[in-house]
């Protein structure tokens, strides 16, 4: 087994300001590190567990199947705090037939992010 220390996704936007603008400014993702310089240069964001990095550029957006999956410990209050800093949502918060609470929205190249909250009474909150 591979003993993995860290982890993190890589994004080669179409636009890297704008999406720099989007991670940093809209959804307010804090930055871990910067490197490099000009347009292309390396923004790496704080996920929880994980980073994101945007860095270089991409002459087209990446694939459909690609999708970010943040878990939020209110999804409504990231609702209303994403949507007070103009984030279009796909789909608000709604609770799924599998107990968690999830909503959609896109970053400027259509990546897919699930916002996820983990109510109280779901599975995933106990142990055996």
């Amino acid at each position: 087994m591979v003993h993995v220390l860290s982890s993190r996704t890589l994004l080669r936007p179409t636009d890297p300001d704008r999406s720099r603008a989007f991670y940093g400014g809209q959804l307010g993702l804090p930055v871990y590190r910067e490197f490099g310089t000009g347009p292309e240069r390396g923004t790496v964001y704080f996920l929880g567990g994980g980073f994101l990095e945007v860095s270089g550029r991409a002459e087209a957006p990446l694939s459909p199947g690609l999708r970010l999956w943040l878990q939020v410990a209110d999804a409504t209050e990231a609702y209303e705090e994403l949507t007070g800093r103009g984030v279009e949502i796909s789909r608000p918060p709604v609770r799924e037939p599998w107990g968690l609470v999830e909503m959609w929205l896109q970053d400027p190249d259509g990546v897919r992010i699930v916002v996820v909250e983990v109510p109280a009474d779901h599975p995933l909150r106990f142990r055996p």
